[in-house]
């Protein structure tokens, strides 16, 4: 399964057009580092500390893979690119843009160059004010305490107001605007990272195969022709049941849903495993089952090559994927695209990930939910 680091980020800045630095470095975070989840109101407050000009304060949620000493040297890097100038002396200076690591999930990290959390966050009402704009459950991880309780023992009375709000680029995405987005592909293609990370990333309600759970499963890997069958016909009753059952509970009028697969996935690897009396029979079940399942607003199909496939299979070290052989793949391969040219090409999008990494390189996965985007608003009557 895949997870993020959740973390959240203090800005401040206090020179040159204070709300438009804000918005710079949100855009270049969230272009370059990490996914921008949330972010609080902009809040005026005094300098602290020092003599200076009012400060504009905010807080950010982000979601990265980076490590805590490789996301400093990113955002000492994107505080440089925004024009905040190397400081000269160890007192508090006025700056373009200030960023500081406020919660790194739940770890407690002390090195000279980085404190986590940030070993002043419960003194700095500027710092607590925003943070309590952010909607998440997590506790001070050393003092064990809500960002209410820290405001409440805060002895700072510096004066605080709200003025203005901060655009996130992640509202520019119509990702939301539809209800059902299926996510296939072949064996090891990684499109359960990319609905996890999709459901992350927006808020979405998940749908995920339950694939770990077929006792079948093993066995076929080591006798196809005795097992492909019941195989095949224990996948499909389990998807029909898990789908209907998902889709069922959610409000497909105000939720957003992502699955990693859909019933069509039964089909095409039946085409593959079974035998043709297998096959027919498996097919009338089929189609009974389908008329009777939600269809998604977005098919997207990501395909990888199979020298990746086999990579990636072996990469994650589920034994009984072991055997999985590069015909078997490139035969899966073969029968999604038959397929996919069935299906009503407006709601259908296949993306090319065999040079993509969208898990670990930020740019490939925004570059992909821009191809989706793209897709979403070229679909009549949405």
């Amino acid at each position: 399964m895949h997870t993020y680091n959740k973390v959240v980020l203090a800005l401040g800045s206090n020179l040159g057009n204070k709300k438009e630095n804000l918005q710079n470095a949100i855009n270049h975070i969230h272009n370059y580092i990490g996914f921008v989840a949330q972010a609080s109101a902009i809040y005026e407050t005094p300098s602290w500390g020092f003599d200076s000009f009012q400060f504009y304060n905010m807080c950010i949620l982000i979601h990265t893979n980076l490590s805590p000493e490789k996301l400093l040297v990113e955002l000492k890097q994107t505080e440089k690119l925004l024009g905040r100038k190397t400081k000269t002396t160890d007192n508090y200076e006025a700056r373009t843009v200030d960023i500081d690591i406020v919660y790194f999930n739940d770890f407690v990290f002390d090195s000279v160059d980085l404190n986590i959390p940030h070993k002043e966050l419960q003194n700095r009402k500027f710092v607590l004010v925003p943070l309590n704009d952010l909607i998440f459950d997590w506790k001070h991880p050393v003092l064990q305490k809500s960002t209410e309780e820290l405001l409440l023992m805060c002895y700072d009375e510096s004066e605080i107001k709200k003025v203005d709000h901060i655009d996130l680029p992640k509202d520019d995405f119509t990702i939301r605007t539809i209800r059902f987005l299926a996510i296939e592909g072949n064996i090891g293609s990684g499109k359960t990272s990319l609905a996890e990370k999709i459901a992350q990333d927006f808020n979405a309600k998940t749908i995920l195969e339950r694939f770990a759970d077929n006792a079948f499963l093993p066995k076929f890997y080591e006798d196809q022709l005795r097992y492909a069958f019941p195989l095949e016909m224990s996948f499909l009753a389990d998807r029909y049941s898990q789908l209907n059952e998902g889709l069922g509970q959610y409000d497909l009028f105000n939720d957003f849903i992502v699955a990693d697969y859909y019933i069509y996935k039964s089909l095409i690897f039946a085409q593959v495993t079974l035998d043709t009396d297998e096959a027919l029979l498996y097919r009338t079940i089929f189609d009974v089952m389908n008329k009777e399942t939600t269809k998604p607003d977005l098919y997207v199909y990501l395909y990888q090559n199979t020298e990746n496939l086999l990579k990636n299979i072996k990469k994650r070290g589920r034994t009984y994927e072991e055997n999985i052989q590069a015909e078997y793949l490139d035969k899966i391969n073969q029968s999604y695209s038959e397929f996919i040219k069935t299906l009503p090409q407006e709601n259908v999008l296949i993306i090319d990930v065999s040079q993509k990494d969208f898990v670990e390189n930020h740019e490939d996965y925004l570059e992909i939910l821009k191809l989706i985007d793209d897709k979403i608003l070229s679909i009549p009557n949405r």
